[in-house]
Protein backbone atom coordinates (compact mmCIF):
# COMPACT_ATOMS: atom_id res chain seq x y z
CA UNK A 1 0.00 0.00 0.00
CA UNK A 2 1.10 3.40 -0.74
CA UNK A 3 2.56 5.19 2.95
CA UNK A 4 0.87 8.60 2.68
CA UNK A 5 -2.30 6.26 1.80
CA UNK A 6 -1.90 4.47 5.03
CA UNK A 7 -1.16 7.53 6.84
CA UNK A 8 -4.81 8.95 5.84
CA UNK A 9 -6.11 6.01 6.46
CA UNK A 10 -4.75 6.26 10.41
CA UNK A 11 -6.19 9.52 10.57
CA UNK A 12 -9.41 8.22 12.07
CA UNK A 13 -11.45 9.48 15.12
CA UNK A 14 -10.26 6.68 17.38
CA UNK A 15 -6.62 8.28 16.35
CA UNK A 16 -7.54 11.54 16.31
CA UNK A 17 -9.15 11.62 20.00
CA UNK A 18 -6.18 8.90 20.95
CA UNK A 19 -2.90 11.40 19.85
CA UNK A 20 -4.57 14.21 21.78
CA UNK A 21 -4.92 12.35 24.80
CA UNK A 22 -1.59 11.11 24.51
CA UNK A 23 -0.40 13.92 27.25
CA UNK A 24 -3.10 12.98 29.71
CA UNK A 25 -2.09 9.21 28.97
CA UNK A 26 1.57 9.58 29.72
CA UNK A 27 1.00 11.65 32.61
CA UNK A 28 -1.24 8.69 33.99
CA UNK A 29 1.25 5.85 33.06
CA UNK A 30 4.06 8.46 34.60
CA UNK A 31 1.85 8.24 37.90
CA UNK A 32 1.63 4.48 37.66
CA UNK A 33 5.45 4.06 37.35
CA UNK A 34 6.51 6.63 39.77
CA UNK A 35 4.08 8.01 41.96
CA UNK A 36 5.99 10.17 43.68
CA UNK A 37 6.54 11.95 40.07
CA UNK A 38 4.02 13.79 41.40
CA UNK A 39 4.32 15.01 44.94
CA UNK A 40 2.87 11.71 46.49
CA UNK A 41 4.65 9.53 48.84
CA UNK A 42 1.55 7.68 50.48
CA UNK A 43 -0.32 7.00 47.30
CA UNK A 44 -3.75 5.79 47.57
CA UNK A 45 -5.57 4.55 44.23
CA UNK A 46 -9.22 5.80 44.22
CA UNK A 47 -11.75 5.01 41.90
CA UNK A 48 -15.14 6.46 43.58
CA UNK A 49 -12.86 9.03 45.43
CA UNK A 50 -14.12 9.25 49.24
CA UNK A 51 -16.06 6.98 50.76
CA UNK A 52 -19.71 7.31 50.65
CA UNK A 53 -20.35 7.30 54.31
CA UNK A 54 -17.29 7.24 56.83
CA UNK A 55 -16.49 4.24 57.35
CA UNK A 56 -16.22 2.03 60.14
CA UNK A 57 -13.83 -0.65 58.15
CA UNK A 58 -10.73 -0.14 56.35
CA UNK A 59 -10.24 -3.55 55.75
CA UNK A 60 -12.10 -7.27 55.25
CA UNK A 61 -10.62 -10.15 56.60
CA UNK A 62 -13.11 -13.32 55.16
CA UNK A 63 -12.71 -16.53 56.41
CA UNK A 64 -14.78 -18.68 53.78
CA UNK A 65 -15.38 -22.76 55.12
CA UNK A 66 -15.92 -23.59 51.40
CA UNK A 67 -18.12 -26.69 51.25
CA UNK A 68 -20.77 -25.93 53.99
CA UNK A 69 -20.63 -25.92 57.61
CA UNK A 70 -23.58 -27.79 59.21
CA UNK A 71 -25.20 -24.84 61.23
CA UNK A 72 -27.07 -26.71 64.03
CA UNK A 73 -23.53 -28.53 65.11
CA UNK A 74 -22.02 -25.45 65.33
CA UNK A 75 -23.76 -21.87 65.62
CA UNK A 76 -27.39 -22.48 65.61
CA UNK A 77 -28.54 -24.66 69.02
CA UNK A 78 -32.07 -26.57 68.44
CA UNK A 79 -32.60 -28.50 71.64
CA UNK A 80 -36.27 -29.92 70.52
CA UNK A 81 -34.16 -32.06 68.08
CA UNK A 82 -33.59 -34.37 70.82
CA UNK A 83 -37.19 -35.74 70.34
CA UNK A 84 -37.71 -35.12 67.09
CA UNK A 85 -34.44 -37.35 66.19
CA UNK A 86 -35.09 -40.40 63.24
CA UNK A 87 -38.42 -38.93 62.99
CA UNK A 88 -39.65 -37.82 59.33
CA UNK A 89 -38.87 -34.18 57.99
CA UNK A 90 -42.92 -33.40 57.79
CA UNK A 91 -43.61 -32.29 54.29
CA UNK A 92 -44.75 -28.93 56.12
CA UNK A 93 -41.49 -28.26 56.97
CA UNK A 94 -40.01 -29.17 53.87
CA UNK A 95 -42.45 -27.70 51.67
CA UNK A 96 -41.54 -29.36 48.20
CA UNK A 97 -37.47 -27.74 48.57
CA UNK A 98 -35.66 -28.67 45.66
CA UNK A 99 -32.92 -30.89 46.34
CA UNK A 100 -29.37 -32.08 45.12
CA UNK A 101 -28.57 -35.20 43.11
CA UNK A 102 -27.12 -36.59 46.52
CA UNK A 103 -30.65 -36.97 48.08
CA UNK A 104 -33.46 -36.04 45.13
CA UNK A 105 -33.88 -40.09 45.05
CA UNK A 106 -34.80 -40.34 48.93
CA UNK A 107 -37.78 -41.98 50.04
CA UNK A 108 -37.19 -40.89 53.57
CA UNK A 109 -35.73 -37.57 55.41
CA UNK A 110 -34.76 -38.94 59.07
CA UNK A 111 -34.42 -35.84 61.06
CA UNK A 112 -30.97 -36.22 62.66
CA UNK A 113 -30.21 -34.40 66.17
CA UNK A 114 -26.33 -32.76 66.52
CA UNK A 115 -24.42 -34.86 68.19
CA UNK A 116 -22.33 -32.40 69.80
CA UNK A 117 -23.30 -30.08 73.16
CA UNK A 118 -24.16 -26.28 73.10
CA UNK A 119 -23.59 -24.24 76.32
CA UNK A 120 -24.11 -20.28 77.09
CA UNK A 121 -21.11 -18.18 76.73
CA UNK A 122 -20.37 -14.36 77.14
CA UNK A 123 -23.11 -11.73 78.52
CA UNK A 124 -25.34 -12.29 76.15
CA UNK A 125 -25.39 -16.24 76.52
CA UNK A 126 -24.74 -16.84 72.82
CA UNK A 127 -24.83 -20.51 72.26
CA UNK A 128 -22.12 -22.18 70.47
CA UNK A 129 -20.95 -25.81 70.25
CA UNK A 130 -18.55 -27.78 72.04
CA UNK A 131 -16.64 -28.27 68.57
CA UNK A 132 -15.99 -24.22 68.34
CA UNK A 133 -14.10 -23.50 72.41
CA UNK A 134 -11.98 -21.36 71.56
CA UNK A 135 -14.47 -19.17 69.10
CA UNK A 136 -17.27 -19.53 72.09
CA UNK A 137 -14.79 -17.73 74.01
CA UNK A 138 -15.19 -14.70 72.12
CA UNK A 139 -18.72 -14.66 72.26
CA UNK A 140 -18.88 -11.15 73.31
CA UNK A 141 -16.41 -9.91 70.56
CA UNK A 142 -19.05 -11.80 68.00
CA UNK A 143 -22.23 -11.20 66.28
CA UNK A 144 -23.84 -14.93 65.24
CA UNK A 145 -25.90 -14.85 62.07
CA UNK A 146 -28.47 -17.47 62.09
CA UNK A 147 -30.52 -16.79 58.83
CA UNK A 148 -27.95 -16.14 56.43
CA UNK A 149 -29.78 -17.42 52.79
CA UNK A 150 -29.33 -18.44 49.56
CA UNK A 151 -31.07 -20.22 46.50
CA UNK A 152 -28.12 -21.73 45.09
CA UNK A 153 -28.17 -25.39 46.21
CA UNK A 154 -24.99 -26.66 44.54
CA UNK A 155 -21.74 -25.70 45.46
CA UNK A 156 -19.87 -24.18 42.36
CA UNK A 157 -23.30 -21.60 41.94
CA UNK A 158 -23.52 -21.15 45.64
CA UNK A 159 -20.00 -19.66 46.03
CA UNK A 160 -19.83 -17.95 42.80
CA UNK A 161 -23.44 -16.35 44.16
CA UNK A 162 -21.78 -15.16 47.26
CA UNK A 163 -18.84 -14.13 46.39
CA UNK A 164 -19.80 -12.17 42.69
CA UNK A 165 -23.81 -11.47 43.69
CA UNK A 166 -25.12 -14.16 40.53
CA UNK A 167 -25.04 -17.52 40.16
CA UNK A 168 -23.04 -17.51 36.85
CA UNK A 169 -19.83 -16.59 36.20
CA UNK A 170 -18.29 -13.96 34.91
CA UNK A 171 -18.74 -10.88 37.38
CA UNK A 172 -16.40 -8.92 39.86
CA UNK A 173 -15.95 -10.68 43.08
CA UNK A 174 -16.55 -8.93 46.31
CA UNK A 175 -12.75 -8.52 46.76
CA UNK A 176 -12.46 -6.81 43.11
CA UNK A 177 -15.41 -4.52 43.95
CA UNK A 178 -13.71 -3.38 46.79
CA UNK A 179 -10.31 -3.00 45.57
CA UNK A 180 -12.04 -0.86 42.75
CA UNK A 181 -14.03 1.10 44.74
CA UNK A 182 -11.97 1.72 47.67
CA UNK A 183 -8.27 1.05 46.29
CA UNK A 184 -4.97 0.09 47.75
CA UNK A 185 -3.38 1.45 51.06
CA UNK A 186 -0.03 0.05 50.84
CA UNK A 187 1.54 0.81 47.23
CA UNK A 188 4.06 -2.17 47.52
CA UNK A 189 0.83 -4.94 47.88
CA UNK A 190 -1.53 -5.57 46.46
CA UNK A 191 -5.32 -4.88 47.85
CA UNK A 192 -6.70 -8.01 47.11
CA UNK A 193 -5.01 -11.11 48.72
CA UNK A 194 -6.10 -14.87 48.97
CA UNK A 195 -4.93 -17.67 50.65
CA UNK A 196 -5.98 -21.45 50.45
CA UNK A 197 -5.83 -24.24 53.13
CA UNK A 198 -7.79 -27.80 52.93
CA UNK A 199 -8.79 -30.12 55.77
CA UNK A 200 -7.94 -33.90 55.56
CA UNK A 201 -10.57 -34.55 53.44
CA UNK A 202 -10.99 -32.00 50.73
CA UNK A 203 -12.43 -32.70 47.56
CA UNK A 204 -14.19 -29.55 46.47
CA UNK A 205 -12.53 -27.25 43.52
CA UNK A 206 -11.88 -23.69 43.85
CA UNK A 207 -11.66 -22.09 40.80
CA UNK A 208 -9.50 -18.38 40.33
CA UNK A 209 -12.22 -16.75 38.70
CA UNK A 210 -13.86 -16.49 42.20
CA UNK A 211 -11.30 -14.15 42.81
CA UNK A 212 -11.36 -12.67 39.88
CA UNK A 213 -12.44 -9.00 38.23
CA UNK A 214 -14.73 -10.00 35.73
CA UNK A 215 -15.77 -7.49 33.56
CA UNK A 216 -13.25 -4.61 35.77
CA UNK A 217 -9.87 -4.24 34.64
CA UNK A 218 -8.02 -6.87 35.66
CA UNK A 219 -5.57 -4.59 37.74
CA UNK A 220 -8.59 -5.36 40.88
CA UNK A 221 -8.08 -9.54 40.57
CA UNK A 222 -6.94 -11.05 43.53
CA UNK A 223 -3.59 -12.22 43.95
CA UNK A 224 -3.09 -15.43 44.87
CA UNK A 225 -0.32 -16.61 47.45
CA UNK A 226 0.53 -20.23 47.06
CA UNK A 227 1.02 -22.51 50.55
CA UNK A 228 4.47 -23.63 49.17
CA UNK A 229 8.07 -22.40 47.83
CA UNK A 230 7.61 -18.86 46.25
CA UNK A 231 4.33 -17.43 47.79
CA UNK A 232 3.74 -15.78 44.09
CA UNK A 233 4.84 -17.41 40.93
CA UNK A 234 8.30 -15.52 39.59
CA UNK A 235 8.87 -13.81 42.83
CA UNK A 236 12.19 -14.82 43.00
CA UNK A 237 14.75 -13.85 39.87
CA UNK A 238 15.79 -16.25 37.51
CA UNK A 239 19.52 -16.67 37.97
CA UNK A 240 22.14 -14.23 36.39
CA UNK A 241 19.42 -11.23 36.54
CA UNK A 242 19.90 -9.16 39.62
CA UNK A 243 17.43 -6.28 41.16
CA UNK A 244 18.96 -3.54 38.88
CA UNK A 245 18.83 -5.61 35.58
CA UNK A 246 15.26 -6.28 36.52
CA UNK A 247 14.64 -2.73 37.24
CA UNK A 248 16.14 -1.76 33.94
CA UNK A 249 13.82 -4.42 32.14
CA UNK A 250 10.86 -3.01 33.09
CA UNK A 251 11.94 0.59 32.52
CA UNK A 252 12.07 -0.27 29.04
CA UNK A 253 9.09 -2.49 28.74
CA UNK A 254 6.99 0.41 30.77
CA UNK A 255 8.39 2.84 27.34
CA UNK A 256 7.32 -0.17 24.81
CA UNK A 257 3.65 -0.48 26.67
CA UNK A 258 3.75 3.74 26.81
CA UNK A 259 3.85 3.96 22.73
CA UNK A 260 1.09 1.33 22.46
CA UNK A 261 -1.15 3.17 25.23
CA UNK A 262 -0.87 5.94 22.70
CA UNK A 263 -2.07 4.43 19.81
CA UNK A 264 -5.16 2.51 21.39
CA UNK A 265 -5.91 3.83 24.69
CA UNK A 266 -6.56 0.25 25.86
CA UNK A 267 -6.99 0.54 30.01
CA UNK A 268 -5.64 -3.12 29.98
CA UNK A 269 -1.89 -2.04 28.85
CA UNK A 270 -2.11 0.52 31.64
CA UNK A 271 -3.11 -2.34 33.93
CA UNK A 272 -0.27 -4.42 32.70
CA UNK A 273 2.55 -1.54 33.03
CA UNK A 274 1.31 -1.67 37.14
CA UNK A 275 0.91 -5.57 37.57
CA UNK A 276 4.95 -5.33 36.38
CA UNK A 277 5.58 -2.55 38.91
CA UNK A 278 3.79 -3.92 41.36
CA UNK A 279 5.14 -7.39 41.14
CA UNK A 280 8.57 -5.27 41.22
CA UNK A 281 7.96 -3.84 44.33
CA UNK A 282 6.63 -7.90 45.40
CA UNK A 283 9.84 -8.99 45.42
CA UNK A 284 10.85 -6.68 48.69
CA UNK A 285 7.46 -6.59 50.21
CA UNK A 286 6.31 -9.97 49.94
CA UNK A 287 9.34 -12.02 51.05
CA UNK A 288 9.55 -9.79 54.49
CA UNK A 289 5.40 -10.15 55.06
CA UNK A 290 5.67 -13.81 55.01
CA UNK A 291 8.88 -14.19 57.59
CA UNK A 292 7.41 -14.66 60.51
CA UNK A 293 10.94 -15.97 62.66
CA UNK A 294 10.28 -12.39 64.63
CA UNK A 295 6.99 -13.05 65.86
CA UNK A 296 7.21 -13.65 69.69
CA UNK A 297 6.22 -16.82 71.22
CA UNK A 298 3.27 -16.28 72.55
CA UNK A 299 2.26 -15.01 69.57
CA UNK A 300 2.78 -18.45 67.59
CA UNK A 301 1.58 -20.65 70.78
CA UNK A 302 -1.71 -18.91 69.79
CA UNK A 303 -2.25 -19.56 66.38
CA UNK A 304 -1.99 -23.18 67.19
CA UNK A 305 0.81 -26.09 66.57
CA UNK A 306 0.50 -25.61 62.57
CA UNK A 307 1.39 -22.48 62.10
CA UNK A 308 4.83 -22.74 60.95
CA UNK A 309 3.52 -24.85 58.29
CA UNK A 310 3.20 -23.16 55.25
CA UNK A 311 -0.16 -23.45 53.80
CA UNK A 312 -2.03 -24.51 56.42
CA UNK A 313 -5.11 -22.19 57.98
CA UNK A 314 -3.14 -21.56 61.24
CA UNK A 315 -0.64 -19.88 59.01
CA UNK A 316 -2.88 -17.87 56.62
CA UNK A 317 -4.71 -16.71 59.54
CA UNK A 318 -1.07 -15.38 61.08
CA UNK A 319 -0.05 -13.82 57.79
CA UNK A 320 -3.69 -12.05 57.00
CA UNK A 321 -2.81 -10.24 60.34
CA UNK A 322 0.49 -8.83 59.28
CA UNK A 323 -1.16 -8.23 56.06
CA UNK A 324 -3.93 -5.98 57.81
CA UNK A 325 -1.40 -4.36 59.48
CA UNK A 326 0.38 -3.69 56.28
CA UNK A 327 -2.83 -1.78 54.67
CA UNK A 328 -3.93 -5.10 52.38
CA UNK A 329 -7.63 -3.57 51.70
CA UNK A 330 -9.44 -7.61 51.36
CA UNK A 331 -7.39 -10.82 52.60
CA UNK A 332 -10.08 -13.73 51.51
CA UNK A 333 -8.53 -17.04 53.30
CA UNK A 334 -9.94 -20.38 51.53
CA UNK A 335 -10.61 -23.84 54.02
CA UNK A 336 -11.86 -26.55 52.06
CA UNK A 337 -13.62 -29.75 53.28
CA UNK A 338 -16.85 -28.61 55.10
CA UNK A 339 -19.14 -31.04 52.27
CA UNK A 340 -19.87 -33.26 54.93
CA UNK A 341 -21.80 -35.57 53.21
CA UNK A 342 -21.00 -38.76 55.06
CA UNK A 343 -19.21 -39.32 58.62
CA UNK A 344 -19.63 -36.02 59.51
CA UNK A 345 -19.18 -36.60 63.10
CA UNK A 346 -15.53 -37.24 62.61
CA UNK A 347 -14.80 -35.12 59.89
CA UNK A 348 -16.47 -31.76 61.60
CA UNK A 349 -14.31 -32.46 64.67
CA UNK A 350 -11.32 -32.48 62.23
CA UNK A 351 -12.26 -29.29 60.20
CA UNK A 352 -12.82 -27.28 63.61
CA UNK A 353 -9.60 -28.57 65.17
CA UNK A 354 -8.08 -27.07 62.27
CA UNK A 355 -9.81 -23.77 62.17
CA UNK A 356 -11.32 -22.84 65.49
CA UNK A 357 -8.06 -21.96 66.94
CA UNK A 358 -6.34 -19.87 64.54
CA UNK A 359 -9.39 -18.04 63.85
CA UNK A 360 -10.09 -17.11 67.25
CA UNK A 361 -6.17 -16.19 67.63
CA UNK A 362 -7.05 -14.03 64.38
CA UNK A 363 -9.61 -11.97 66.71
CA UNK A 364 -7.49 -12.09 69.87
CA UNK A 365 -4.23 -10.87 67.88
CA UNK A 366 -6.26 -7.96 65.61
CA UNK A 367 -7.91 -6.67 69.18
CA UNK A 368 -4.56 -7.03 70.99
CA UNK A 369 -3.20 -4.91 68.03
CA UNK A 370 -5.98 -2.32 68.50
CA UNK A 371 -7.28 -3.58 64.66
CA UNK A 372 -10.06 -5.24 65.17
CA UNK A 373 -12.20 -2.34 65.79
CA UNK A 374 -11.35 -1.19 61.90
CA UNK A 375 -11.22 -4.52 60.59
CA UNK A 376 -14.16 -6.60 59.57
CA UNK A 377 -13.93 -10.58 59.66
CA UNK A 378 -16.69 -12.81 58.94
CA UNK A 379 -16.44 -16.60 59.39
CA UNK A 380 -18.99 -18.30 56.63
CA UNK A 381 -19.70 -20.98 53.85
CA UNK A 382 -21.71 -21.25 50.82
CA UNK A 383 -24.74 -22.54 52.27
CA UNK A 384 -25.28 -24.64 55.31
CA UNK A 385 -26.49 -28.62 56.15
CA UNK A 386 -30.06 -30.12 55.89
CA UNK A 387 -31.52 -31.60 59.48
CA UNK A 388 -32.26 -34.64 57.55
CA UNK A 389 -29.54 -37.17 57.12
CA UNK A 390 -28.28 -38.00 53.67
CA UNK A 391 -28.62 -41.52 53.84
CA UNK A 392 -29.10 -43.80 56.49
CA UNK A 393 -28.23 -43.10 60.70
CA UNK A 394 -25.87 -45.77 61.54
CA UNK A 395 -24.66 -45.00 65.52
CA UNK A 396 -22.83 -41.61 65.40
CA UNK A 397 -22.11 -42.18 61.61
CA UNK A 398 -24.44 -39.74 59.43
CA UNK A 399 -24.14 -37.46 56.85
CA UNK A 400 -26.22 -33.88 55.78
CA UNK A 401 -27.17 -32.43 52.30
CA UNK A 402 -26.52 -28.82 50.85
CA UNK A 403 -28.64 -26.52 52.51
CA UNK A 404 -29.62 -23.17 51.92
CA UNK A 405 -32.65 -21.82 53.65
CA UNK A 406 -30.75 -20.86 56.26
CA UNK A 407 -27.51 -21.28 57.91
CA UNK A 408 -25.03 -19.26 60.45
CA UNK A 409 -22.09 -17.00 59.99
CA UNK A 410 -20.12 -14.96 62.54
CA UNK A 411 -18.68 -11.46 61.86
CA UNK A 412 -16.73 -9.30 64.50
CA UNK A 413 -15.00 -5.97 64.35
CA UNK A 414 -15.23 -3.18 62.00
CA UNK A 415 -18.64 -1.46 62.74
CA UNK A 416 -20.46 -5.07 63.68
CA UNK A 417 -22.29 -5.43 67.36
CA UNK A 418 -20.47 -7.54 69.19
CA UNK A 419 -21.94 -10.42 71.54
CA UNK A 420 -25.06 -10.47 69.89
CA UNK A 421 -27.47 -13.49 67.95
CA UNK A 422 -29.40 -11.71 64.88
CA UNK A 423 -32.50 -13.81 63.26
CA UNK A 424 -34.16 -17.18 64.52
CA UNK A 425 -34.67 -20.03 62.75
CA UNK A 426 -37.80 -22.83 63.27
CA UNK A 427 -37.38 -26.03 65.80
CA UNK A 428 -35.81 -28.17 62.71
CA UNK A 429 -33.17 -25.92 61.93
CA UNK A 430 -34.90 -25.84 58.57
CA UNK A 431 -36.57 -22.41 57.55
CA UNK A 432 -36.43 -18.99 59.24
CA UNK A 433 -38.39 -17.68 61.72
CA UNK A 434 -37.83 -13.77 61.87
CA UNK A 435 -35.28 -11.47 60.44
CA UNK A 436 -34.02 -13.28 56.97
CA UNK A 437 -30.28 -12.18 55.79
CA UNK A 438 -29.99 -12.99 52.01
CA UNK A 439 -26.50 -13.01 50.81
CA UNK A 440 -27.18 -9.66 49.29
CA UNK A 441 -27.72 -8.07 52.60
CA UNK A 442 -25.35 -9.94 53.49
CA UNK A 443 -22.87 -8.14 51.13
CA UNK A 444 -24.54 -5.05 51.12
CA UNK A 445 -23.66 -4.77 55.21
CA UNK A 446 -20.12 -5.60 54.47
CA UNK A 447 -20.06 -2.61 52.13
CA UNK A 448 -21.85 -0.64 54.54
CA UNK A 449 -19.12 -1.06 57.36
CA UNK A 450 -16.52 0.02 54.73
CA UNK A 451 -18.55 3.34 54.20
CA UNK A 452 -20.06 2.50 50.75
CA UNK A 453 -23.40 2.59 49.54
CA UNK A 454 -24.17 -0.71 47.72
CA UNK A 455 -26.13 0.71 45.22
CA UNK A 456 -23.78 3.50 43.96
CA UNK A 457 -20.56 1.41 43.90
CA UNK A 458 -21.60 0.36 40.10
CA UNK A 459 -19.28 -0.40 36.51
CA UNK A 460 -21.19 0.37 33.18
CA UNK A 461 -20.76 -2.95 30.98
CA UNK A 462 -22.42 -3.78 27.82
CA UNK A 463 -24.78 -0.77 27.91
CA UNK A 464 -25.71 -1.86 31.33
CA UNK A 465 -24.80 -0.47 35.39
CA UNK A 466 -23.57 -3.31 37.25
CA UNK A 467 -23.25 -3.67 41.23
CA UNK A 468 -22.16 -6.60 43.50
CA UNK A 469 -25.94 -6.84 44.85
CA UNK A 470 -27.40 -6.73 41.61
CA UNK A 471 -30.81 -4.81 42.38
CA UNK A 472 -31.45 -6.16 45.32
CA UNK A 473 -29.88 -6.25 49.17
CA UNK A 474 -30.51 -3.90 52.16
CA UNK A 475 -28.17 -3.43 55.32
CA UNK A 476 -28.96 -5.43 57.92
CA UNK A 477 -29.00 -2.60 60.46
CA UNK A 478 -29.73 -4.37 63.23
CA UNK A 479 -25.85 -5.79 62.94
CA UNK A 480 -24.80 -2.51 63.26
CA UNK A 481 -22.69 -1.22 66.23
Amino acid sequence: MNPLRESELLINRRHFFGRTAAGLGAAALGSLVNARLFGADNVVANILGQPHTRPKAKRVIYLFMAGGPAQMDLLDCKPKLETLHQTELPDSIRMGQRLTGMTSGQKNFPVVKSMFKFSRHGQAGTQVSELLPHIASLADDIAVVKTVNTEAINHDPAITYIQTGFQQPGRPCLGSWLSYGLGAANQNLPAFIVMISSGKESDQPLYTRLWGSGFLPSEFQGVQFRGSGDPVLFLSNPPGIDSSTRRRMLDGMAKLNAKQHEGYQDPEIATRIQQYEMAFRMQTSVPELVDVKNESQSTLDMYGPDVKKPGSFAYNCLLARRMAERGVRFIQLYHRGWDQHNNLPKRIREQCLDTDQPSAALLRDLKARGLLEDTLVLWGGEFGRTVYSQGKIEKDNYGRDHHGRNYAVWMAGGGIKPGITYGETDDFCYNIAENPVHIHDLNATILHCLGVNHEKLTYRFQGRDFRLTDIHGEVIKGLLA
